[in-house]
């Protein structure tokens, strides 16, 4: 299986690199976990990633076992990730558990594979994704500090517990918990950049509720620069699509047309053939129009 990660990304001014990944068909595929998708039945996948420097790679199959390795900051061309076949049972039920789209099944599988791994900080990570989509807030809470206790530090842990935090109204337990995952992160972490834009974003939509046009202003651009992190971070990412419309919204918000033309422009370098490109060609014409 032929992986390849092609980084063209001149909007983001960053210096690129082409890494080609060998592995196993039908991997699923993070960088600095962050999922850029799996390859397909015939062994391939083509995105853009990251730009030069250091990443962690990671890499997993159904059947057999994740394999994690890290990106030197010049490395380039072939990169073979040999994945082994595994019987490990808590390993397949956190596997199941990840692909199981009914939820109490999934959390039904994430304790499952905690119970024969009790050590598996990854798997209370997902086990507190699907309690808190159950609106089981407090046990998603116990199992976000369960992941922290294995893995200090754990900047996914933060961000997770700050998503939790968000959709239970707790705004400022939302805030501390996204900045600490981008220090634990040390700067990269694009889900609590994405997290902490959309508080901003909603913190401006209650200024223009309330007719404060300036605080409204404010708050969107406060929002923008955390979108904008994260999207530099995600770069090619599927994820990064939706983050990039929330962003030129943003700047649209706060009056910063050229600033919204600019970032529809770099979505079409990055995502030329997305569905999504036409609505974007659309707002740049939009957005002329209102300058």
């Amino acid at each position: 299986m032929i992986l390849l990660l092609m980084l063209p990304i001149a909007a983001l001014g960053q210096s690129t690199r082409v890494l080609t990944v060998v592995s196993e068909p039908d991997a699923y595929v993070w960088i600095d976990d962050v999922a850029y998708g799996k390859t397909g039945t015939n062994g391939k996948i083509t995105f853009r990633t990251f730009a030069v420097g250091r990443h962690k790679l990671r890499v997993r199959a159904v059947g057999f076992k994740e394999v994690t390795q890290n990106l030197l900051p010049a490395q380039k061309g072939e990169i073979k990730v040999a994945l082994v076949k595994t019987t490990d049972e808590a390993e397949l039920a956190f596997q199941n558990a990840e692909l199981e789209t009914d939820k109490e099944k999934a959390v039904e599988l994430y304790q499952k594979a905690i119970k024969l791994r009790p050590n598996f900080p990854d798997a209370f990570i997902g086990l507190a994704r699907q309690q808190a989509n159950l609106s089981d807030t407090e046990e998603a809470l116990n199992s976000i500090r369960s992941a922290r206790r294995l893995r200090p530090g754990f900047a996914l842990a933060s961000a997770v517990e700050g998503r939790i935090y968000k959709d239970d109204g707790q705004t400022e337990k939302a805030i501390a918990a996204f900045k600490r995952s981008i220090a634990e992160g040390k700067g990269i972490q694009p889900e609590a950049h994405t997290g902490l834009g959309l508080l901003y974003k909603e913190q401006a939509e209650g200024f223009a509720a309330e007719g404060d046009p300036d605080a409204e202003a404010a708050s969107y651009l406060l929002a923008a620069g955390e979108l904008r992190k994260a999207v530099q971070q995600l770069s090619g990412a599927p994820d990064a699509i939706t983050i990039y419309q929330m962003l030129g919204d943003c700047y649209e918000r706060a009056g910063k047309w050229a600033e919204a033309i600019k970032v529809y422009e770099e979505f079409l370098e990055i995502f030329p053939d997305a569905n999504e490109a036409e609505m974007f060609r659309s707002f740049i014409v939009q957005a002329r129009k209102r300058m």
